[in-house]
């Protein structure tokens, strides 16, 4: 099946935004520490990868992500952030917005974050799910793709009513 790629301008208050004001507006989010929770942790030196699972909590500046299992591969100083994955049970929160997907790349150097397996965003009642939901957090950009018979949807409510599901 053909994916059909459709891309969405959104206001940084209709989509996730996965990156604090403070990182966006100077877009060094490197500067920011990482403090990360998990009931173990496999680290191995040659392959630059730490390996975090059972409910781990990471967390930098105001964003938290929650997942069963969430792998770093760093540079060659363990402070050089390259790539995290989040698997299983992934949520992401920063302030009322919730990203939530079965796993999750961030890629610090491309400024992107990257849900797949049932991604959705959440602000309110406003939703947004798609097959792969990619933002571009230096642009303020998005894109949502459909795939295996996954269109993609936005449900965006009108300012001051809020929605409930199954009403209409």
């Amino acid at each position: 099946m053909k994916i059909k790629s459709l891309l969405f301008i959104i206001p940084l208050s209709l989509m996730l935004p996965l990156a604090s004001a403070s990182a966006a507006a100077h877009k060094d989010r490197s500067s920011l520490p990482i403090a990360i929770k998990a009931n173990e942790l496999a680290a191995d030196n040659k392959g630059k990868t730490a390996i975090f699972s059972g409910k781990v909590v990471a967390k930098q500046g105001d964003i938290t992500i929650y997942a069963d299992r969430l792998t770093i591969n760093y540079g060659d100083k363990k402070s050089d952030v390259e790539k995290i994955e989040a698997d299983g049970n992934v949520r992401i929160v920063q302030e009322n917005r919730i990203g939530t997907a079965s796993h999750a790349v961030y890629e610090s150097k491309q400024g992107r974050i990257t849900l797949t397996g049932n991604p959705k965003i959440m602000q309110g009642a406003d939703t947004m799910t798609g097959n792969t939901i990619t933002y571009f957090i230096d642009e303020d950009r998005s894109e949502v793709s459909s795939g295996a018979g996954r269109p993609v949807e936005v449900v965006i409510h009108p300012t001051g009513k809020k929605g409930n599901a199954g009403t209409r």
